[in-house]
Formats: C-alpha cells, structure tokens, sequence
C-alpha cells in the first residue's frame, strides 16, 4: 500500500537500492534453553538476540505451529490455492479467501516492506529486531524439521500440504499487517473490491478492547507502582496471546505476553517496569475525495495526475489464475467504496510503512524506569492503535496515546472535510483536489505526516491512571485531559457502561468501601476487585425496574421480575438472572436511560431506566416469552448458558457495562446455550513492582495451547472459570523451585 503524502513513505516507495540480508544466524549457530512451568509457560534464556529468537520459535512451534502455518499462507495470498476461494479466511475480520489473498498479494507487490528493511533504525528495524525475527524463524522450522508434518501433534494441520518452513518475510509482512489491523488490514473489501460470496451474515467481528490500569503509589497500600493489564483481544486465530518470559543475562529480562507470531512481549513487566495497552479511540487513517479528470486520472491543484495500477495474480485450487488489477493514488489504494463519474476515493494509512512498533516494544522491555520507558516511545514511536499505561518501582503512573495519528489538526478537518462515502469509514474524509488538504508535520516525529510525542495527550500521576477503551478525557477525573487535536478523540462525551464501572471500581477500592477492607489496593485485593463481575447498567436500572414491575405486574413479566429482583447484579457462573438480562438488554436494542448524559456529571449519567417508554415493558415480555416458549429457565446462569471448549464461564458483555466481558458468537439458542466465546479478556495480568522484584499473578484465558490435543488447551482456561490465577515465576529461583520443571537446551550449528 502506498502512503505518498508522507516524504519517508515517498522514499520507501521508491526502487529499493539495497538488497535485503538472508537470515543468518548469529555467531554462526543458534542455542537456547527453554524451561517450561506450571501450564506450560515458556522461559526462554540465551546469550544474545538470535538465540532467543530461536529458542522463543522453537516452543511457540511446540505449542501452536498450526495457528501460524495456517497464517503464512494468508500472508502470502495462498488461501484460494489451498481452501478455495470463496471458503472464509483466517484473517481476524474474515472475508472470502480471494479477498483475502488479493488483498496480500498487493502488500507483497508493493514492496513496503523489503524497502523499510532496507532502511536503518529506527525507521527500519534495529540489528538486535533483525537477529530476534531470524532466529525465530530459525526455530520454528528446525521444530518443524525435527518433528515432521506428517508427525505434528496437531490434528489441525498434520500431513497437510500447506504446512512447510516459514521465512523472515512472513515474519515482517506478519509484524507490518498486525500494525494495520485496525486500518489497512480491516478494509480488505473496500481495497480489493471484490464482492463478497453469499452466505449468512455473521456476527459483526469481535471488537478490540481492553482494561488498562496504572496504579501508583498514592493508590497502593505498600506505595510501589502496580499494573493491571486486561486486553480483550480475539480467542481464535493470529491475535491471541502466548505467555512468555524472554531473558538475555544482564540485557533482557522480560515477561508477559505476546501476540502469536511475533518475538517480542507486547503486554508485561521487567524487574522495575510494567505496562500495558488498550486500543485507542484516535483516528489511523484519513480518506481523501478524489476529483476525477477522466479515465484514470484524477485532479491535484489543478493538475491530472495518473493513478497507479497494480495486478495481482492468485492461484486456485486447479491451477488457473485469478487476475486483478487495482488502482493506487499518491494518497494510497483507491477504494472501490463511492465510486462515481466525479469522484473516487482513496485511504490514506498512518501506519502503511510502520514496522516501528515491534523494536518499540523491545525497548519498553529494556527500560529500567519510566523515564526510559518514555524515551523508548519518542526513539520509535510506533505505537500502531493503542494506549500505553505504565508503572514503575517509584510507584508513579503513567498514560499516553502515542499512537501513530494523521497529522490532521481541528482547523485541517474543518477546511477540508469531504461527505463520507460509507458510514463504515469512520474517518476524516478530505479533500484530495488540493495539497493544501495533505497531511502536516511535527518537528519532533520521527517520520513526516503524524503527530509528534508533544502533540500526544499524556497523564503522570502518583494516584493512577485508567483506561477502558475510552477516549483519553477521563484517564483520571480528578485531571480531564482536553486541548488536544480531536483526532485523537471527542472530549465531554459519553463514558459507556464500562469504563464508568472501572473508574468506580477504583474509587471504590481507594475508599474502602467495596467490602474488601483497608483502603488502597494491595496484589490480592486487586485480584479480587477485578473478578468481581458488576453488572453496571444492572446497577443503574434495578431501582427503576423494580418499580415497573410493581406498576405493570402482568402474569406475562411476574416471574421474570421475580427473578430480576432476586440477582444480585453480578454475572458469576451462577448468578440467577444475569442471562435473562442480557437478553432484556438485547431485546431493548437502544439506550432507554431515565437520566440522559451530562458531560459535567461523566461518572454519574446517564443513569435509571425509562419506565415510562413502553418499548421497556416489551423488551421485558419478549424476553420471558423466549425463555417459557423454549421451556429455558429464566434462572439461567451465565455457567449454563456460555461456555469455551464446554468449560463453564462467567461474566457478560460490552453493552452490559462489564468490566473482564465476554463475548458469544452469536444469540441465545433455543437450548439455553450461547455461541461459544470467541472474545473477551484474554492474557490478564496483575502485577506489584515491590523492592524485592515484582510479584504478579497471570491467566490466560483461553491458555496456552490452540492444540486441542495438548495438555495445555484449557488447564487455565478450567482457572479462569473459577476466578483463579497462576503465580508467575520470574525469578532463576522461582523457575527452578517449580515441581513440574521441563527444561531443553536446543543448539543450530552453521
């Protein structure tokens, strides 16, 4: 994808005048260690990058070879070849295989990334980036070799002819399109054009959240610096999370977890510092109107200028080829959206010739101290779409979106704003008529078109800072951060149901006054404040509810207010009532609040249920009328109803206000039985920053394994339906104290 308003990504575009290095290893040979502890959880030591890499490869191959071989063959626009092409893909927002692999095909064609390999850091990847990637390519095929396809473990792709070695291509192709994925990577469709076959329409893929807490020492009772990390990520496909600890002695000691195919820890914590991300509400891309001149050619301060085309060629399962040509402007790809006689449209990404991300995360995981963490973030800024909160052992607290945002300012977006072509594209559209309307420059970005560290909303406190996925305003109430480029997001505007209960979860802790003794948060009571599964909207209705339920006692709603009235708001594996909630919720299909949104009462409004709209009382009886006519008990409990690989779990949804939601693939079946879970808390992580090293509890929800013969499919996912955590082992102590201790020491010669 092109990205020609930006100087560097006019460099990039341009005939590479440097070949790229083979992987080699370093020093010769590769050598690892790997000890493996409770659950499975890999702790990887070598002596420089390219061993770790390899080592690190070698047991993700162990434990998920499947996942990624099947996602090579996405990257490299495969799929049609091997599955057919209107069968769907693997991508997290799946599409047609043709899409799909037309889409990828035009990435590779391209060029980008071969031209930013060529580049050096931190606009390409640095020496030590480009050893941990070779080696980790190393490792999974010499497990591959070792093991054979005919002999994988794995029934998914055992003996299948798509299974083979991977290259270090894959790997950056794989790193570049995850720091795409909500722009670039998510608008496959309106790239390629090509219409999608019929079939039932699914539900809308899983949105990418999380909870984000930074804890500092004003808010913890022993005064250091504490972390809560609660990405809600998908629990299928490339996207999930492998936990891991990553050790060079005396140059890296990281752990925590990464996202399946990539060498570094996204989300974690090193002796002294701990972070985390959620996804952010700034805008990634623009699209801009393009004023057409006739043919294929649109106009520029007057000027036509040509577009570009680019023909992407993909094999089918016989053999022949699908040809495809698509259109390229100095912006980016033409969109096949809006198309009309005057007028194209085409996206414009921030993150098209970003692979910055992966080294920015090596460095948070080298830094001893905030500050350190901070210049990370201004060397690479490469955040892609997320958040960063952080802590450290001074116990001070920290958020920013150093995300990659257009250089767009307010008065840009005014003067320049086109109609949108699709409300699917949430985005600025602009004018594409007049370089007046191109993106601007800070002084202090690192690449031309984005905003720099000074332009970003940032927050240090000694109390904390919160995010659940809303804009950065309410990082902490008692500081609303405004003045910043509304590119970055709205101020004054709703909270939603969840990052209200959050903020109120902590306040709560800070007072007292949630049962759970002393004020302040200690490892073991923020354990507890998170799994205490809150029903916000619940919470803010039950007064109101109840009172139509004495007003309007219809035979029709009697039994269902019986049990409504009888739940104690809290979406547990048994809690009586939170199921028929939900499909009350479901069944209202909008916001029904008795007290609107205040922007100066944010943590406090909307609030009460409008009682007095009859769409509620229905809402209410349809809901019963589903549970008597399918015979489903209105006590249903989220342990019934919702499952993963059929172990029980609790919590509820988004729209609910729940703080570790979940999410179904799909509606309530006439069985009382939902979808399994495909989203939700994923890799939850909790962790103290004391003087004697950090003490952290972790699960991974889904665990470690997407191997359903593997002993580690579900043992943590059995720990999560309980509420249950895992002890993490840091420490050269901890790890070798661990009864169930499996060490290999793996060696590459030349």
């Amino acid at each position: 994808m092109k990205l020609r308003p930006l100087m560097i990504a006019l460099a990039l575009l341009a005939p590479a005048v440097a070949t790229v290095p083979t992987a080699e290893a370093a020093d010769g040979g590769y050598s690892a260690t790997i000890r493996r502890t409770e659950y499975g959880v890999p702790h990887i030591t070598a002596e420089d990058y390219g061993g770790l890499g390899f080592g690190y490869g070698y047991a993700f191959a162990q434990d998920n070879l499947c996942t990624l071989a099947s996602w090579v063959v996405t990257l490299r626009g495969e799929r049609s070849r091997y599955f057919g092409p209107e069968a769907e893909s693997d991508d997290p927002k799946p599409v047609a295989n043709l899409t799909s692999d037309v889409y990828y095909k035009s990435v590779a064609a391209s060029g980008i990334v071969r031209r930013l390999l060529a580049r050096p850091a931190p606009v390409g990847p640095s020496d030590e980036l480009r050893r941990l990637v070779d080696g980790y390519v190393a490792g999974y095929n010499r497990y591959l070799a070792d093991t054979g396809v005919a002999n994988l473990p794995d029934p998914t792709c055992r003996g299948k002819a798509w299974v083979g070695p991977i290259t270090a291509t894959d790997m950056w192709n794989n790193l570049l399109d995850l720091d795409q994925m909500i722009s670039s990577s998510s608008l496959k469709e309106a790239i390629t054009g090509i219409a999608e076959p019929e079939r039932p329409k699914p539900e809308p893929p899983p949105a990418a959240g999380s909870n984000g807490w930074a804890l500092g020492r004003q808010a913890t009772r022993a005064g250091g610096g504490m972390v809560l990390a609660d990405p809600h990520f998908p629990w299928r496909g490339i996207r999930r999370f492998y936990q891991v600890q990553l050790t060079i002695p005396g140059v890296l000691d990281v752990s925590g977890a990464s996202l399946y195919g990539t060498p570094v820890v996204q989300i974690g914590h090193n002796a002294k510092v701990a972070w985390t991300h959620t996804v952010s509400h700034a805008q990634h891309f623009t699209v801009y109107r393009l004023k057409l001149a006739g043919g294929h050619s649109y106009l520029v301060d007057g000027r036509a200028e040509p577009m570009g085309e680019q023909e992407v060629t993909v094999t089918l399962p016989d053999g022949t080829v699908s040809v495809h040509t698509l259109l390229t402007s100095r912006y980016g790809p033409v969109l096949a959206t809006g198309h009309t006689d005057e007028a194209a449209y085409a996206l414009a990404d921030a993150n098209a010739a970003n692979l910055r991300a992966a080294d920015e995360w090596l460095a948070l995981a080298r830094a001893g101290n905030l500050d350190e963490l901070r210049t990370a973030q201004r060397t690479y800024q490469g955040m892609p779409f997320v958040h960063t909160l952080a802590t450290d052992a001074s116990g001070t607290a920290y958020f920013a979106d150093t995300s990659v945002v257009p250089h767009v300012t307010d008065a840009e977006a005014k003067r320049c704003a086109e109609p949108s072509p699709d409300p699917g594209l949430d985005a600025y559209v602009l004018d594409g008529s007049t370089s007046a309307c191109l993106w601007g420059r800070d002084g202090d970005a690192v690449v031309p078109g984005v905003f720099g560290p000074g332009s970003q909303p940032r927050l240090v406190r000694a109390d904390y800072v919160a995010n659940s996925n809303n804009t950065y305003w309410m990082t902490n109430p008692a500081k609303p951060l405004t003045g910043y480029p509304k590119a970055y997001g709205e101020t004054g505007t709703d909270l939603e149901p969840r990052p209200r209960v959050s903020l109120d979860m902590i306040a709560q802790r800070l007072s007292g006054a949630d049962g759970l003794g002393a004020p302040g948060f200690t490892l073991e009571t923020l354990q507890a404040t998170v799994h205490g599964k809150r029903n916000l909207t619940f919470e803010l209705m039950r007064s109101d509810l109840l009172k139509l339920c004495r007003t309007h006692p219809g035979a029709d709603v009697r039994e269902a207010c019986r049990t409504l009235s009888e739940w104690d708001g809290r979406a547990t594996l048994d809690g009586e009532g939170a199921v028929l909630w939900r499909e009350f919720l479901t069944r209202l299909g909008r916001p029904a609040w008795r007290v609107p949104f205040d922007p100066a009462r944010p943590l406090t409004t909307p609030s009460g249920l409008k009682i007095d709209d009859p769409a509620v009382r229905q809402a209410l009886a349809d809901a019963a009328l589903f549970f008597r006519s399918n015979r489903i008990p209105l006590t249903l409990t989220p342990g019934q109803a919702q499952s993963y690989s059929s172990i029980p779990l609790p919590g509820c949804t988004e729209g609910e206000g729940c703080f570790d939601r979940v999410r179904t693939g799909g509606p309530l079946g006439t069985d009382g039985r939902y979808p399994e879970v495909d989203t939700g808390s994923s890799f939850m992580m909790a962790v103290e920053l004391t003087p004697g090293g950090p003490r952290t509890r972790t699960v991974l929800t889904y665990s470690l394994s997407a191997n359903p013969a593997s002993p580690h499919h579900t043992d943590q996912t059995a720990l999560f339906s309980r509420g249950e955590w895992v002890t993490e082992r840091f420490t050269a102590a901890e790890i070798a104290a661990d009864p169930q201790l499996e060490i290999i020491t793996i060696h590459e010669e030349p």
